[in-house]
Protein backbone atom coordinates (compact mmCIF):
# COMPACT_ATOMS: atom_id res chain seq x y z
CA UNK A 1 0.00 0.00 0.00
CA UNK A 2 1.62 3.11 -1.20
CA UNK A 3 -0.97 5.52 0.29
CA UNK A 4 0.02 6.63 3.97
CA UNK A 5 -2.86 8.15 5.14
CA UNK A 6 -4.35 4.72 4.34
CA UNK A 7 -2.49 3.22 6.59
CA UNK A 8 -3.03 6.20 9.15
CA UNK A 9 -6.94 5.44 8.81
CA UNK A 10 -5.64 1.72 8.81
CA UNK A 11 -4.01 2.25 12.47
CA UNK A 12 -6.86 4.03 13.61
CA UNK A 13 -9.24 1.64 13.00
CA UNK A 14 -6.97 -0.85 15.00
CA UNK A 15 -7.05 1.58 17.92
CA UNK A 16 -10.27 2.73 17.69
CA UNK A 17 -12.38 -0.77 17.46
CA UNK A 18 -10.80 -1.91 20.67
CA UNK A 19 -11.62 1.04 22.89
CA UNK A 20 -14.91 1.09 21.59
CA UNK A 21 -15.60 -2.73 22.50
CA UNK A 22 -13.96 -1.87 26.12
CA UNK A 23 -16.84 1.62 26.15
CA UNK A 24 -19.37 -0.70 25.25
CA UNK A 25 -18.71 -3.12 28.28
CA UNK A 26 -18.17 -0.71 30.93
CA UNK A 27 -21.23 1.44 29.79
CA UNK A 28 -24.00 -0.99 27.93
CA UNK A 29 -26.43 1.60 27.73
CA UNK A 30 -25.59 5.67 26.30
CA UNK A 31 -28.21 8.13 28.02
CA UNK A 32 -28.96 10.12 25.28
CA UNK A 33 -26.76 12.97 24.11
CA UNK A 34 -28.34 16.61 24.45
CA UNK A 35 -28.68 18.41 21.01
CA UNK A 36 -26.45 21.08 22.09
CA UNK A 37 -23.71 19.10 22.60
CA UNK A 38 -24.51 16.49 19.39
CA UNK A 39 -24.69 19.66 17.02
CA UNK A 40 -20.58 20.43 18.70
CA UNK A 41 -19.55 17.07 17.79
CA UNK A 42 -20.86 17.86 14.09
CA UNK A 43 -18.30 20.36 12.51
CA UNK A 44 -19.73 22.14 9.33
CA UNK A 45 -18.75 21.29 6.12
CA UNK A 46 -16.49 24.26 4.00
CA UNK A 47 -14.56 25.35 1.39
CA UNK A 48 -11.63 24.14 3.34
CA UNK A 49 -9.62 20.56 3.71
CA UNK A 50 -9.22 19.40 7.41
CA UNK A 51 -5.93 17.66 8.06
CA UNK A 52 -6.89 13.56 8.31
CA UNK A 53 -5.76 13.62 11.84
CA UNK A 54 -8.33 15.92 12.83
CA UNK A 55 -11.42 13.92 10.90
CA UNK A 56 -10.47 10.86 12.64
CA UNK A 57 -10.49 12.73 15.36
CA UNK A 58 -14.06 13.93 14.52
CA UNK A 59 -15.06 10.41 14.02
CA UNK A 60 -13.83 9.28 17.12
CA UNK A 61 -15.83 11.47 18.70
CA UNK A 62 -19.05 10.54 17.36
CA UNK A 63 -18.67 7.01 17.60
CA UNK A 64 -17.98 7.42 21.59
CA UNK A 65 -21.50 9.50 21.85
CA UNK A 66 -23.83 7.23 19.47
CA UNK A 67 -27.09 5.18 21.14
CA UNK A 68 -25.72 1.49 21.50
CA UNK A 69 -27.42 -1.47 19.36
CA UNK A 70 -25.59 -3.94 20.01
CA UNK A 71 -25.23 -4.63 23.72
CA UNK A 72 -27.46 -7.05 25.32
CA UNK A 73 -29.45 -3.91 27.39
CA UNK A 74 -30.95 -2.83 23.74
CA UNK A 75 -34.32 -4.18 22.89
CA UNK A 76 -35.54 -1.13 21.15
CA UNK A 77 -35.37 -1.89 17.73
CA UNK A 78 -35.83 -5.65 15.45
CA UNK A 79 -32.32 -5.97 15.29
CA UNK A 80 -29.31 -6.60 17.88
CA UNK A 81 -25.76 -7.95 18.63
CA UNK A 82 -23.27 -8.79 16.85
CA UNK A 83 -21.53 -11.32 14.54
CA UNK A 84 -17.86 -11.54 14.59
CA UNK A 85 -17.86 -13.28 10.79
CA UNK A 86 -20.54 -10.80 9.37
CA UNK A 87 -18.76 -7.77 11.06
CA UNK A 88 -15.31 -8.87 9.57
CA UNK A 89 -16.70 -8.91 6.17
CA UNK A 90 -18.74 -6.02 6.18
CA UNK A 91 -15.70 -4.44 6.80
CA UNK A 92 -13.47 -6.08 4.01
CA UNK A 93 -16.61 -4.91 1.67
CA UNK A 94 -15.25 -1.41 2.38
CA UNK A 95 -12.17 -2.51 2.35
CA UNK A 96 -12.43 -3.57 -1.77
CA UNK A 97 -15.44 -1.54 -2.26
CA UNK A 98 -16.79 -3.40 -5.16
CA UNK A 99 -20.30 -3.35 -7.21
CA UNK A 100 -22.63 -6.38 -7.66
CA UNK A 101 -23.62 -5.74 -10.94
CA UNK A 102 -21.27 -8.13 -13.23
CA UNK A 103 -18.63 -11.08 -12.54
CA UNK A 104 -16.38 -8.56 -14.26
CA UNK A 105 -16.31 -6.17 -11.41
CA UNK A 106 -17.27 -8.54 -8.04
CA UNK A 107 -15.66 -11.99 -9.61
CA UNK A 108 -16.12 -14.64 -7.15
CA UNK A 109 -18.36 -12.60 -4.95
CA UNK A 110 -21.16 -13.03 -7.52
CA UNK A 111 -20.30 -16.91 -6.92
CA UNK A 112 -20.73 -15.63 -3.19
CA UNK A 113 -24.28 -14.30 -3.20
CA UNK A 114 -25.69 -16.96 -6.02
CA UNK A 115 -24.87 -19.99 -3.42
CA UNK A 116 -26.77 -17.14 -1.11
CA UNK A 117 -29.80 -16.81 -3.30
CA UNK A 118 -29.57 -20.71 -3.58
CA UNK A 119 -30.03 -21.62 -0.09
CA UNK A 120 -32.36 -18.93 1.16
CA UNK A 121 -34.64 -19.82 -1.96
CA UNK A 122 -34.15 -23.88 -0.63
CA UNK A 123 -35.22 -23.02 2.69
CA UNK A 124 -38.17 -20.96 1.83
CA UNK A 125 -39.65 -23.90 -0.67
CA UNK A 126 -38.98 -21.83 -3.67
CA UNK A 127 -37.02 -24.01 -5.45
CA UNK A 128 -37.46 -23.26 -9.38
CA UNK A 129 -37.26 -19.33 -8.24
CA UNK A 130 -35.21 -16.42 -8.35
CA UNK A 131 -34.10 -13.60 -5.82
CA UNK A 132 -32.47 -10.17 -5.53
CA UNK A 133 -30.91 -8.71 -2.65
CA UNK A 134 -32.08 -5.11 -2.01
CA UNK A 135 -30.74 -2.22 0.63
CA UNK A 136 -33.71 -2.83 2.96
CA UNK A 137 -37.15 -4.88 3.75
CA UNK A 138 -38.51 -1.08 2.49
CA UNK A 139 -36.98 -1.46 -0.94
CA UNK A 140 -37.64 -5.46 -1.13
CA UNK A 141 -41.90 -4.50 -0.37
CA UNK A 142 -41.25 -1.94 -2.83
CA UNK A 143 -39.85 -4.27 -5.67
CA UNK A 144 -42.66 -6.60 -4.49
CA UNK A 145 -45.19 -4.34 -4.98
CA UNK A 146 -43.84 -3.03 -8.54
CA UNK A 147 -43.73 -6.78 -10.04
CA UNK A 148 -47.40 -7.57 -8.60
CA UNK A 149 -48.58 -4.49 -10.43
CA UNK A 150 -46.83 -4.74 -13.62
CA UNK A 151 -48.54 -9.19 -13.51
CA UNK A 152 -51.36 -7.56 -12.28
CA UNK A 153 -51.40 -5.23 -15.33
CA UNK A 154 -50.18 -7.77 -17.90
CA UNK A 155 -52.89 -10.28 -16.93
CA UNK A 156 -55.81 -7.90 -17.89
CA UNK A 157 -54.16 -7.18 -21.19
CA UNK A 158 -53.90 -3.21 -19.82
CA UNK A 159 -51.83 -0.52 -22.17
CA UNK A 160 -48.71 0.12 -21.26
CA UNK A 161 -49.25 3.25 -18.77
CA UNK A 162 -48.13 6.08 -19.96
CA UNK A 163 -44.56 7.43 -17.93
CA UNK A 164 -45.86 11.03 -18.66
CA UNK A 165 -49.71 10.76 -16.95
CA UNK A 166 -48.88 11.19 -13.26
CA UNK A 167 -51.37 9.48 -10.91
CA UNK A 168 -52.72 7.13 -13.70
CA UNK A 169 -53.22 4.48 -11.40
CA UNK A 170 -55.05 6.02 -8.84
CA UNK A 171 -58.33 4.64 -8.47
CA UNK A 172 -58.34 1.41 -10.84
CA UNK A 173 -56.42 -0.42 -8.55
CA UNK A 174 -55.48 -1.31 -4.56
CA UNK A 175 -53.41 -3.81 -2.67
CA UNK A 176 -54.73 -5.03 0.93
CA UNK A 177 -52.65 -5.30 3.83
CA UNK A 178 -53.56 -5.51 7.73
CA UNK A 179 -53.86 -2.91 10.24
CA UNK A 180 -50.57 -4.23 11.85
CA UNK A 181 -48.25 -4.19 8.46
CA UNK A 182 -45.33 -2.34 8.07
CA UNK A 183 -45.64 1.94 6.36
CA UNK A 184 -43.52 0.05 3.60
CA UNK A 185 -46.89 -0.76 2.14
CA UNK A 186 -48.41 2.66 1.69
CA UNK A 187 -44.95 4.18 1.34
CA UNK A 188 -44.23 1.96 -1.92
CA UNK A 189 -48.28 2.23 -3.20
CA UNK A 190 -47.23 6.09 -3.15
CA UNK A 191 -43.89 5.88 -5.00
CA UNK A 192 -45.57 3.81 -7.60
CA UNK A 193 -48.25 5.92 -8.17
CA UNK A 194 -50.91 4.28 -6.90
CA UNK A 195 -51.54 6.61 -4.19
CA UNK A 196 -52.34 5.94 -0.31
CA UNK A 197 -55.83 5.73 -1.06
CA UNK A 198 -55.81 2.24 -3.02
CA UNK A 199 -54.30 0.95 0.39
CA UNK A 200 -57.04 -1.61 1.55
CA UNK A 201 -56.25 -1.73 5.80
CA UNK A 202 -57.64 -4.93 6.72
CA UNK A 203 -58.93 -5.42 10.46
CA UNK A 204 -56.60 -7.61 12.70
CA UNK A 205 -57.67 -10.03 15.26
CA UNK A 206 -56.59 -9.36 19.14
CA UNK A 207 -53.50 -10.80 18.37
CA UNK A 208 -52.67 -8.76 15.26
CA UNK A 209 -53.64 -10.91 12.60
CA UNK A 210 -54.94 -10.43 9.73
CA UNK A 211 -58.76 -11.44 9.61
CA UNK A 212 -58.85 -13.56 6.14
CA UNK A 213 -63.05 -13.11 6.39
CA UNK A 214 -62.48 -9.55 6.81
CA UNK A 215 -59.88 -9.45 3.81
CA UNK A 216 -62.40 -11.49 1.33
CA UNK A 217 -65.20 -9.32 2.18
CA UNK A 218 -63.29 -5.99 1.36
CA UNK A 219 -62.20 -7.90 -1.82
CA UNK A 220 -65.56 -8.73 -2.98
CA UNK A 221 -67.08 -5.08 -2.73
CA UNK A 222 -63.37 -3.73 -4.79
CA UNK A 223 -63.92 -6.48 -7.17
CA UNK A 224 -67.98 -5.60 -8.03
CA UNK A 225 -67.06 -1.79 -7.89
CA UNK A 226 -64.68 -2.72 -10.61
CA UNK A 227 -61.01 -2.13 -8.40
CA UNK A 228 -58.48 -4.13 -9.40
CA UNK A 229 -55.97 -6.00 -7.21
CA UNK A 230 -52.74 -5.97 -7.38
CA UNK A 231 -51.20 -7.37 -4.46
CA UNK A 232 -52.31 -9.31 -0.89
CA UNK A 233 -49.68 -8.63 1.48
CA UNK A 234 -49.47 -11.14 4.59
CA UNK A 235 -47.34 -9.75 7.40
CA UNK A 236 -44.52 -12.79 8.90
CA UNK A 237 -43.61 -10.76 12.40
CA UNK A 238 -45.69 -7.22 12.62
CA UNK A 239 -43.92 -4.41 13.76
CA UNK A 240 -45.27 -4.49 17.06
CA UNK A 241 -46.68 -7.28 18.30
CA UNK A 242 -44.26 -9.56 16.11
CA UNK A 243 -47.43 -11.21 14.45
CA UNK A 244 -47.79 -13.96 11.98
CA UNK A 245 -50.79 -13.43 9.68
CA UNK A 246 -52.13 -17.18 8.57
CA UNK A 247 -51.26 -17.89 5.23
CA UNK A 248 -53.29 -21.14 4.31
CA UNK A 249 -56.72 -18.76 4.43
CA UNK A 250 -55.12 -15.73 3.24
CA UNK A 251 -53.12 -17.99 0.23
CA UNK A 252 -56.83 -19.80 -1.01
CA UNK A 253 -58.29 -16.20 -1.26
CA UNK A 254 -55.55 -14.96 -3.31
CA UNK A 255 -55.68 -18.22 -5.40
CA UNK A 256 -59.11 -17.90 -6.11
CA UNK A 257 -58.86 -14.15 -7.36
CA UNK A 258 -55.83 -14.89 -9.05
CA UNK A 259 -54.20 -11.96 -6.79
CA UNK A 260 -50.38 -11.89 -5.90
CA UNK A 261 -49.57 -12.71 -2.77
CA UNK A 262 -46.82 -11.35 -1.04
CA UNK A 263 -45.57 -12.70 2.42
CA UNK A 264 -43.56 -9.39 4.14
CA UNK A 265 -41.35 -11.53 6.40
CA UNK A 266 -38.61 -8.75 6.94
CA UNK A 267 -38.86 -9.99 10.88
CA UNK A 268 -39.93 -13.17 10.80
CA UNK A 269 -38.18 -14.67 7.87
CA UNK A 270 -35.21 -15.70 9.34
CA UNK A 271 -37.64 -18.19 11.42
CA UNK A 272 -37.69 -20.44 8.70
CA UNK A 273 -34.39 -21.86 9.92
CA UNK A 274 -36.22 -22.91 13.27
CA UNK A 275 -36.97 -26.36 12.56
CA UNK A 276 -39.73 -25.96 15.88
CA UNK A 277 -41.37 -23.22 14.90
CA UNK A 278 -41.74 -23.07 10.95
CA UNK A 279 -44.48 -25.64 10.61
CA UNK A 280 -46.21 -23.21 12.76
CA UNK A 281 -45.88 -20.08 11.34
CA UNK A 282 -45.03 -21.11 7.83
CA UNK A 283 -47.42 -23.19 6.55
CA UNK A 284 -48.94 -21.67 3.78
CA UNK A 285 -45.77 -20.26 2.51
CA UNK A 286 -44.73 -22.33 -0.53
CA UNK A 287 -48.00 -20.41 -2.23
CA UNK A 288 -47.09 -17.27 -2.01
CA UNK A 289 -45.26 -15.29 -5.08
CA UNK A 290 -42.76 -13.57 -2.98
CA UNK A 291 -41.40 -13.16 0.46
CA UNK A 292 -39.15 -10.29 2.03
CA UNK A 293 -36.46 -11.50 4.55
CA UNK A 294 -34.15 -9.35 6.20
CA UNK A 295 -31.01 -10.81 7.67
CA UNK A 296 -30.08 -8.06 9.32
CA UNK A 297 -32.98 -8.46 12.38
CA UNK A 298 -32.85 -12.03 13.43
CA UNK A 299 -29.66 -13.48 12.04
CA UNK A 300 -27.80 -10.48 13.27
CA UNK A 301 -25.47 -9.38 10.48
CA UNK A 302 -24.97 -5.80 10.30
CA UNK A 303 -27.52 -2.90 9.04
CA UNK A 304 -28.38 -3.51 5.90
CA UNK A 305 -28.69 -6.87 3.99
CA UNK A 306 -32.62 -7.78 2.60
CA UNK A 307 -33.50 -10.36 -0.59
CA UNK A 308 -36.20 -10.31 -2.21
CA UNK A 309 -37.28 -14.18 -3.12
CA UNK A 310 -39.84 -15.28 -6.19
CA UNK A 311 -41.37 -18.38 -6.31
CA UNK A 312 -41.56 -17.84 -10.43
CA UNK A 313 -38.18 -17.47 -12.24
CA UNK A 314 -37.97 -14.99 -15.13
CA UNK A 315 -39.48 -12.35 -13.06
CA UNK A 316 -36.71 -9.74 -12.51
CA UNK A 317 -35.33 -10.30 -16.05
CA UNK A 318 -38.84 -9.57 -17.44
CA UNK A 319 -39.29 -6.77 -15.20
CA UNK A 320 -35.89 -4.97 -14.82
CA UNK A 321 -33.61 -6.36 -17.15
CA UNK A 322 -32.14 -3.85 -19.78
CA UNK A 323 -29.44 -4.21 -22.15
CA UNK A 324 -26.89 -1.61 -20.78
CA UNK A 325 -23.97 -2.54 -23.20
CA UNK A 326 -21.05 0.07 -21.71
CA UNK A 327 -21.62 -2.54 -18.33
CA UNK A 328 -22.90 -5.99 -19.18
CA UNK A 329 -19.47 -6.88 -21.92
CA UNK A 330 -18.92 -10.37 -20.86
CA UNK A 331 -20.24 -13.76 -19.08
CA UNK A 332 -23.42 -15.13 -18.89
CA UNK A 333 -26.36 -13.77 -17.72
CA UNK A 334 -26.13 -15.89 -14.38
CA UNK A 335 -22.81 -14.04 -13.40
CA UNK A 336 -24.73 -10.47 -14.06
CA UNK A 337 -26.75 -10.05 -11.02
CA UNK A 338 -27.17 -6.04 -12.17
CA UNK A 339 -29.72 -7.78 -15.04
CA UNK A 340 -31.74 -8.40 -11.70
CA UNK A 341 -31.34 -5.96 -9.60
CA UNK A 342 -33.48 -2.24 -8.86
CA UNK A 343 -30.05 -0.75 -8.73
CA UNK A 344 -27.01 -0.36 -11.18
CA UNK A 345 -24.17 -0.12 -8.44
CA UNK A 346 -24.57 -2.24 -5.03
CA UNK A 347 -23.16 -2.53 -1.76
CA UNK A 348 -21.85 -6.41 -1.04
CA UNK A 349 -24.34 -7.04 1.29
CA UNK A 350 -24.50 -10.79 0.69
CA UNK A 351 -20.93 -11.30 1.36
CA UNK A 352 -21.64 -10.81 5.72
CA UNK A 353 -24.63 -13.06 5.32
CA UNK A 354 -22.85 -15.69 3.13
CA UNK A 355 -19.89 -15.17 6.14
CA UNK A 356 -22.17 -15.37 9.16
CA UNK A 357 -24.12 -18.54 7.29
CA UNK A 358 -20.37 -20.32 7.30
CA UNK A 359 -19.58 -19.45 10.81
CA UNK A 360 -22.98 -20.51 11.92
CA UNK A 361 -24.57 -23.25 9.90
CA UNK A 362 -27.86 -23.65 9.89
CA UNK A 363 -27.84 -25.48 12.83
CA UNK A 364 -26.38 -22.87 14.67
CA UNK A 365 -29.59 -20.46 13.68
CA UNK A 366 -31.47 -23.13 14.89
CA UNK A 367 -29.70 -23.33 17.77
CA UNK A 368 -30.27 -19.40 18.77
CA UNK A 369 -34.10 -19.27 17.86
CA UNK A 370 -34.87 -22.01 20.28
CA UNK A 371 -32.76 -19.69 22.73
CA UNK A 372 -34.34 -17.09 22.14
CA UNK A 373 -37.66 -18.54 22.59
CA UNK A 374 -36.64 -20.07 25.85
CA UNK A 375 -35.78 -16.10 26.81
CA UNK A 376 -39.26 -15.12 25.53
CA UNK A 377 -41.28 -17.69 27.02
CA UNK A 378 -39.35 -17.01 30.49
CA UNK A 379 -39.69 -13.16 30.79
CA UNK A 380 -42.96 -13.55 29.72
CA UNK A 381 -43.59 -16.11 33.11
CA UNK A 382 -42.05 -13.22 34.94
CA UNK A 383 -44.32 -11.00 33.52
CA UNK A 384 -47.45 -13.23 34.24
CA UNK A 385 -45.93 -14.03 37.99
CA UNK A 386 -45.70 -9.99 38.98
CA UNK A 387 -48.54 -8.07 40.49
CA UNK A 388 -47.51 -5.28 38.94
CA UNK A 389 -46.89 -6.20 35.12
CA UNK A 390 -49.85 -7.73 32.65
CA UNK A 391 -49.12 -9.32 29.41
CA UNK A 392 -51.13 -7.07 26.56
CA UNK A 393 -51.11 -10.23 23.99
CA UNK A 394 -49.93 -13.93 23.52
CA UNK A 395 -46.68 -13.86 21.67
CA UNK A 396 -46.22 -15.45 18.36
CA UNK A 397 -42.56 -14.68 18.13
CA UNK A 398 -40.07 -12.47 19.83
CA UNK A 399 -41.87 -9.45 20.72
CA UNK A 400 -43.10 -9.30 23.92
CA UNK A 401 -45.69 -6.40 25.27
CA UNK A 402 -46.56 -5.60 28.46
CA UNK A 403 -47.78 -2.69 30.84
CA UNK A 404 -47.04 -1.75 34.55
CA UNK A 405 -50.23 -0.85 36.19
CA UNK A 406 -50.43 2.97 36.72
CA UNK A 407 -47.84 3.92 34.65
CA UNK A 408 -46.78 5.47 31.45
CA UNK A 409 -45.51 3.13 29.14
CA UNK A 410 -44.28 6.03 27.05
CA UNK A 411 -42.76 8.02 30.48
CA UNK A 412 -41.04 4.40 31.64
CA UNK A 413 -39.62 3.79 28.10
CA UNK A 414 -37.94 7.22 28.38
CA UNK A 415 -36.79 7.15 32.11
CA UNK A 416 -34.72 3.84 31.39
CA UNK A 417 -32.90 5.20 28.04
CA UNK A 418 -32.05 8.32 30.42
CA UNK A 419 -31.39 6.54 33.51
CA UNK A 420 -28.61 4.42 31.26
CA UNK A 421 -30.56 0.93 32.19
CA UNK A 422 -31.72 -0.04 29.04
CA UNK A 423 -33.19 1.06 25.49
CA UNK A 424 -36.71 0.02 24.80
CA UNK A 425 -39.50 1.61 23.23
CA UNK A 426 -43.34 1.48 23.33
CA UNK A 427 -46.27 0.51 20.85
CA UNK A 428 -49.80 0.26 20.29
CA UNK A 429 -51.69 -2.86 21.28
CA UNK A 430 -55.31 -2.62 20.95
CA UNK A 431 -55.57 0.58 21.56
CA UNK A 432 -53.37 1.00 24.79
CA UNK A 433 -49.35 2.25 24.80
CA UNK A 434 -47.67 -1.43 25.96
CA UNK A 435 -43.73 -1.74 26.12
CA UNK A 436 -42.30 -3.87 23.23
CA UNK A 437 -39.21 -5.43 24.49
CA UNK A 438 -37.71 -7.06 21.26
CA UNK A 439 -35.81 -10.52 22.35
CA UNK A 440 -33.10 -10.38 19.22
CA UNK A 441 -29.85 -10.25 20.53
CA UNK A 442 -28.11 -13.95 21.56
CA UNK A 443 -25.80 -11.98 23.90
CA UNK A 444 -29.06 -11.87 26.14
CA UNK A 445 -29.51 -14.34 29.19
CA UNK A 446 -32.19 -14.60 31.69
CA UNK A 447 -30.19 -12.64 34.19
CA UNK A 448 -29.97 -9.56 31.91
CA UNK A 449 -33.73 -10.13 31.18
CA UNK A 450 -34.29 -10.29 34.87
CA UNK A 451 -31.95 -7.01 35.81
CA UNK A 452 -34.40 -5.70 33.21
CA UNK A 453 -37.53 -6.35 34.69
CA UNK A 454 -36.34 -5.13 38.03
CA UNK A 455 -35.14 -1.84 36.80
CA UNK A 456 -38.59 -1.48 34.89
CA UNK A 457 -40.41 -2.22 38.04
CA UNK A 458 -38.13 -0.07 40.05
CA UNK A 459 -38.58 2.78 38.00
CA UNK A 460 -41.53 2.38 37.68
CA UNK A 461 -43.08 2.23 41.08
CA UNK A 462 -41.10 5.58 41.45
CA UNK A 463 -42.51 7.41 38.24
CA UNK A 464 -45.90 6.12 39.95
CA UNK A 465 -44.85 7.85 43.72
CA UNK A 466 -44.03 11.16 42.07
CA UNK A 467 -47.59 10.84 40.58
CA UNK A 468 -49.59 10.18 42.82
Amino acid sequence: MSDPSYLAALEFLATLLPELAASEAAQPVRPPVPLDRAQALVPPLGAKARPLPEVLASLRALALNTPLTTTPQFFNQLFGGRDPAATAADMITAHLNVSMYTYKAAGPLVLVENALIEHMLAIAGFTAGEATFTNGGSLSNLLAVALARNEAQARRGDPDPDPDQAGQWTGKWALYTSAEAHYSMPKAATILGLGRGAVRVIEIDEQGRMIPAALAARLRADLQAGVRPVLINATLGTTVMGAFDPLEPIAEIANQHGIWLHADGALGGSLLLSRERRAQLFAGLERCDSLTWDAHKLMGVPLTCSALLLREPGLLDRHLGEDAHYLFQTDEDQLNPGLRSIQCGRRNDPLKLWAAWQHHGDDGYDARFAQLFALRDHVVARIDAHPDLRMSHAPQSLNVCFEMDGVSSEQLCLQLNQRGLAVVGYGRVNGRDTIRLVIANPAQTSAVLDQFLEDLVATGSELRRASS
